[in-house]
Formats: C-alpha cells, structure tokens, sequence
C-alpha cells in the first residue's frame, strides 16, 4: 500500500493553548484527514497524520511556519497554486504576522476542511500515477 503523510504544525505555547486560527485549522484537519483516509484505503493509499508543535522561541523568530499544512513534504499552497501570506493574530501568537493563505482569490487564516481536501485528493491523484 502507498503511504501518503500529512502534516501540521502550530504554535503551541508553555500552558499547552495555540491560537483559535490554528486551533480551528486543526480540527479542519483531522476532518480532512478522516475523509481522506477512509476514501483512499480503496485506491490503495494510507493516508498519515503527524502534528507537530513549534516552541515560543522558534515561532517568534518565524512566524510563518505555524499553521502549515505539508502533504508528502509539499505545502499545500505548493498543491493548489497558492499563496502564503500573512495577518496579525492573537493569543499566544501575540501580535505576529501569522500564516494565511490565498486561494481562488479567498484569503484564509484558519485553513478550511475543503481547501485540505483539494490538496490531499491532487496528492493522490499524483500517487496514483507513481
């Protein structure tokens, strides 16, 4: 069976809390990720979910790399033709700029179930040509 990993990482500070933005995007994807999974099993791909946390003091020296999305080490605005871009955020993150992304010209800072989906299903689509 082809193996297909997806992974996220985000802020999570020293009292365990990450921001709403990447606590929203979080539960969009394990959605994505339980979707996919099942529906994938029949074409022969096993889908994996690794989350990762970035520390406080590697998060402030680049806030970008939280709440990214990677499917088989490509982000997922490398899948859709997206862009990275960035807002002011909240909680933990303090004020930093933090990731968004922009798609179809719709920006988001959570990322949505569908915008995973889309990514994770061109992912398999170029598994399944391997």
């Amino acid at each position: 069976m082809k193996k297909m990993r997806i992974e996220w990482q985000r802020l999570v500070d020293k009292y365990g809390q990450t921001c709403d933005r990447c606590a929203c995007t979080g539960d969009a994807t394990d959605s994505a990720f339980g979707k996919l999974k099942r529906s994938l099993a029949e074409v022969g791909i096993e889908v994996l979910l690794e989350k990762r946390t970035i520390e406080q003091g590697a998060f402030f020296a680049n806030p970008l790399q939280s709440n990214q999305i990677s499917i088989d080490g490509r982000t997922i605005e490398a899948w859709l033709g997206a862009t990275t871009g960035q807002s002011p955020c909240c909680g933990p993150c303090g004020d930093s700029e933090c990731r968004t992304i922009s798609v179809d010209d719709q920006t988001y800072e959570a990322i949505p179930e569908t915008i995973i989906l889309r990514a994770g299903l061109l992912a398999a689509a170029e598994k399944l040509r391997q």
